[in-house]
């Protein structure tokens, strides 16, 4: 007879993280004073017992199964950042740790109280932040309420953009690490793959399993390999434009959407990827910027459009975004996020899931902030390509890219840039030129700084 799991915790990520496991559970509430300084304690020492006490606390309210508690701090040179007080508190909190690392450690609790046994451990997890300005901490707090974190930020959400790398386990920075808990309950002989019986377990297990494959990219020249499906890419493209769309205005210009949605099919139709849908909006937004989401789906800013000179220019700006998805440079790109995130996306595109939650904002910025140099350069020769096959001038490139170089010049000093990705303007014109054929002269090697590309 399989025992009922309880988790002793309000926590939203710990409740999330074994729903999105597949762990079936109840929920309890506890409300225990812990204790927040180790005194001869260690710090490890601190958590369990915090665990402890959150567990033996719940398993009063039941007559028998299994209860699980965690208990997370943040230390940073000898001082211990809990939850904070109150915005101010967390603003400060975050200020201090994003100057040095810091370590995260959680203690974890296992009660059987139908055989009276009881199990304690802990994880431990060195972080290292980005320096954060206290401009970068408002406007975090502004999309994400630190009061109920450890430290006051999440690493699985808009947080992973500040976290420069950690050393250890993902999961207890999130505040619960699973592999830690597996080997507890393993111990106690509780076969935990019993319990993977939810929907979304098997969502997962077969984007993650069935769907991981070797295919031959036929702009690359490569077998790459891909965790999901074609059919996958769509749906998570589907979840990303939901959110997109739901936090971005479309452009109110009808002729405006007209003409950048004639001149994308266009450049689509020629593609070297034709199994998929491709849309193409205009968003109402002033920065010249474009951006190409898994699945066909191209967004272009109205500052954008309006900055274009004629439709050759526009069209080798589509183009190059269709060079990003033909290679599939988005879903590569995601692949390398944090899995929490991506599975997240994955249970909202579930059928019955729901609202798709802020993962797929996420997903976006990451999007945003740009691909890899070489990527940039790919979708360059690609989209000179399409332009060409689509009947538009694929000099249009040219003559944009200097005038987005001339954009970029203007512009003030930004106080911080996290990723420098796209290519300087020169070694992209060359990229463009090689693939129309057209001598190189020394003016296309200024500021060269990747290889010609193969």
């Amino acid at each position: 007879m399989s025992k009922t799991i309880y988790l002793a915790s309000d926590s939203k990520a710990r409740k999330k993280l074994l729903e999105i496991f597949g762990l079936k559970f109840r929920v309890l509430s506890v409300r225990i004073k812990e204790k927040k300084g180790p005194g001869k304690l260690s710090y490890a020492g601190l958590v369990k017992v915090n665990a402890l006490t959150k567990a033996r606390s719940a398993a009063k309210k039941v007559k028998n199964g299994i209860i699980i508690a965690a208990d997370t701090i943040c230390v940073q040179e000898g001082k211990i950042f809990g939850k904070p007080r109150d915005l101010s508190d967390a603003k400060r909190m975050l200020k201090k740790l994003s100057q040095k690392p810091q370590w995260l450690y959680t203690g974890l609790a296992v009660i059987d109280k139908t055989r009276g046994k009881v199990l304690l451990d802990y994880e431990k997890t060195k972080v290292y932040m980005d320096k954060l300005s206290g401009k970068e901490i408002d406007n975090y707090f502004k999309k994400v309420s630190p009061m109920n974190k450890a430290g006051s930020f999440d690493i699985q959400g808009r947080g992973a953009f500040f976290i420069r790398r950690i050393e250890g386990c993902f999961y207890n920075v999130v505040g619960l690490p699973l592999r830690r808990l597996y080997l507890m309950l393993k111990k106690l002989d509780i076969k935990i793959l019993v319990f993977f019986l939810s929907p979304t377990f098997y969502i997962l297990s077969t984007a993650f399993l069935s769907g991981c494959s070797t295919e031959y990219n036929v702009v690359t020249g490569k077998q790459e390999v891909y965790y999901y499906s074609t059919d996958k890419e769509v749906q998570m493209g589907q979840a990303i434009a939901k959110a997109v769309e739901k936090e971005y205005k479309s452009a109110e210009d009808p002729l405006m959407q007209k003409r950048v949605e004639d001149i994308g099919k266009k450049v689509a139709v020629v593609s070297d990827r034709r199994e998929i849908d491709y849309h193409f909006m205009v968003l109402d937004d002033d920065e010249v910027n474009a951006v190409s989401l898994p699945g066909g789906y191209v967004y272009v800013n109205k500052g954008l459009v309006e900055k274009v000179s004629n439709d050759d220019e526009l069209a080798g700006v589509l183009a190059h975004e269709v060079g990003h998805i033909v290679a599939r440079h988005s879903i590569k790109k995601l692949q390398g996020m944090q899995a929490y995130s991506i599975l997240r996306i994955l249970v909202a595109v579930a059928p019955g899931s729901g609202e798709v939650g802020n993962a797929a904002d996420v997903a976006f910025t990451e999007l945003l902030l740009g691909y890899s140099r070489e990527d940039e350069l790919l979708a360059d020769q690609l989209g000179a390509r399409y332009a060409k096959l689509a009947g538009y001038d694929p000099h249009g490139m040219i003559t944009f890219l200097e005038k987005l170089q001339a954009i970029n010049r203007k512009r003030p000093l930004q106080e911080r840039s996290y990723f420098k990705t796209h290519p300087y303007v020169p070694d992209r014109v060359r990229v463009v030129k090689q693939e129309l054929g057209e001598g190189i002269g020394f003016e296309d090697y200024i500021n060269i700084e990747q290889e010609t590309h193969k």
